[in-house]
Formats: structure tokens, C-alpha cells, sequence
């Protein structure tokens, strides 16, 4: 399951591939090692869309039918680093009976939101 998290999170304009190895580890032991790749494309729509909008605390969910597995993505604050528009996201998921909540920041790089650590801040 770390493989398709990883191959999703790589294949996404979310996510840098550099990166994306490295944040499949944020997901490990959560609900989102459980998630098949209609979750992840509910997961990275609904990350579009709230990348799209101001931080508003509007919450945008989903849920797969076919598995019940669901989560939300919620804009917390819009910033600036190192002269790049950013927007920290809080994400949570449910899946297998297990819930998971964090925090990622993604920053507008050559046109395109990119998911960065917080030493690439």
C-alpha cells in the first residue's frame, strides 16, 4: 500500500516527486495506507479544489461509496515563503476503522502547488 501511496503522491501536480517518498512516510500507521487509488483521486481533487480557494474554513469533503473509506481538506491560513504564495492544509482521513488528521504545506512553484517540507519553507 506505501508503493500506491507513494506512485500516487508522485504522479499528482500536488506533489513533488522529489518529495514524494518522503511524505508517504506521514501517512504510515494512518488510515490513508488503506486508501485505493479512487481514494486517492477523491483525496487529491478535493486537495485541488481547497488549493484553489482562500484559507475560509470552508471544509470540502469526500467519501468513496464503494468503501466507505472519507476525509476532508480544509484551507488554515495562506502565507508567504521565500516570495511564493503557500496554503497549509489540514487533511483528515477514515479508513479500516482508523482516523488520521495532519498538516501540509503546499507552495505555488513554476505555476503549480507543490507539497514542501518544513525545511523547504
Amino acid at each position: 500500500m506505501r508503493a500506491l501511496v507513494a506512485a500516487a503522491l508522485a504522479a499528482s501536480v500536488l506533489f513533488s516527486p522529489l518529495v514524494a517518498a518522503q511524505w508517504a512516510g506521514v501517512f504510515k500507521g494512518g488510515p490513508m495506507e488503506f486508501f485505493d487509488e479512487d481514494d486517492m483521486r477523491l483525496f487529491l481533487d478535493a486537495s485541488r479544489q481547497a488549493l484553489g480557494r482562500p484559507a475560509d474554513d470552508q471544509v470540502l469533503g469526500w467519501e468513496n461509496p464503494k468503501n466507505g473509506h472519507r476525509g476532508d481538506v480544509k484551507v488554515l491560513r495562506a502565507f508567504e515563503s521565500r516570495g511564493r504564495d503557500c496554503k497549509e492544509l489540514q487533511v483528515r482521513g477514515e479508513a479500516q476503522g482508523r482516523k488520521g488528521d495532519t498538516r501540509l504545506n503546499y507552495c505555488s512553484i513554476d505555476g503549480q502547488w507543490k507539497l514542501l517540507g518544513d525545511s523547504q519553507l
